[in-house]
């Protein structure tokens, strides 16, 4: 299996969960307790992937000098970016809107006609990073001849179950503003495309550019920065400020801990390390030739 291919299969299954998501507010009214517990495991989730996968493998994929400062620079410029983000935008918005555990003042936003506007310009802009992720991954995983590109599984798993939650924060808050099916449908399926054509804008340039390993390891150390900022900022004081039930919550989110860490299983063992003694013997080799 290509790059490509794996990218086309994960980019099409992401569509449709975007789009499912879309649909779900104007046809299941969900739960204020079942939005929570999935908000807090994909919390743990994208948690876990950005330490146990994207971070250690973008410090491996760097060069060996300099590799873990580069990374950690990366990753805090992805965590600033996107808290301005999420800071500009403010879309907080994952619950039902006329969720009953709550009253007028806590609502995170006004039911306007174009309140849903800078919500899905600031997750259009989100979910593009998150494209980028995944193309990182997938590209990784193929350098580091992963079976399946099996590093980017991870990441494709966190972003689609994050997606529905983004994408019906979209959809519920254009039918509290009065828009039509067939607009709230035409804003789904762009909201849809918006990650893998991330994914594809990253594939192209590593082309185009004839980029190296260190874009790749940049790439990654950035999206490590986005999913904790995404998960501490987003997600988690979502969950803590309508928790009914913390026990239960909590539960969740180490599910989604244990369940990154548990697909970092699924790749061969000890991949990173692999790939990484493999440099290290290349770049000896070229030493001693040069020698």
């Amino acid at each position: 299996m290509t790059a490509y291919t794996l990218l086309a299969l994960y980019s099409a299954i992401i569509i449709l969960v975007s789009l499912l998501g879309g649909w779900l507010p104007s046809k299941i009214k969900l739960t204020h307790t079942g939005t929570q517990v999935m908000m807090s495991f994909v919390a743990g989730l994208m948690l876990g992937i950005a330490f146990y996968h994207l971070l250690p493998h973008a410090i491996f994929t760097l060069p060996e000098e300099g590799g873990v400062d580069t990374a950690v620079w990366w990753l805090m410029i992805g965590l600033l970016f996107m808290f301005v983000l999420l800071r500009t935008f403010h879309f907080h918005n994952h619950g039902p809107q006329d969720d009953d555990h709550h009253g007028p003042d806590h609502s995170h936003h006004s039911a306007t006609p174009i309140s849903w506007v800078g919500v899905a310009l600031g997750l259009a802009v989100h979910t593009l990073i998150d494209g980028v992720a995944l193309g990182a991954a997938i590209q990784t995983g193929v350098m580091g001849d992963a079976p399946l590109g099996l590093l980017g599984l991870g990441v494709f798993v966190a972003i689609a179950l994050h997606k529905p939650l983004d994408a019906m924060s979209i959809t519920s808050l254009m039918m509290a503003g009065g828009w039509n099916a067939r607009s709230r449908f035409i804003v789904s399926v762009l909201f849809s495309i918006m990650c893998p054509l991330g994914a594809l804008l990253f594939f192209i340039g590593m082309e185009q550019f004839d980029a190296g390993t260190s874009v790749v390891g940049i790439a990654l150390a950035f999206s490590a920065g986005v999913f904790i900022c995404v998960s501490l900022n987003d997600l988690l004081p979502e969950v803590q400020f309508h928790s009914h039930d913390r026990a239960m919550l909590t539960v969740a989110l180490l599910a989604g801990i244990i369940t990154a860490y548990g697909i970092g299983l699924l790749g061969p063992e000890h991949a990173h390390q692999n790939h990484d003694a493999h440099s290290h013997t290349h770049s000896q080799g070229h030493s001693q030739a040069h020698h």
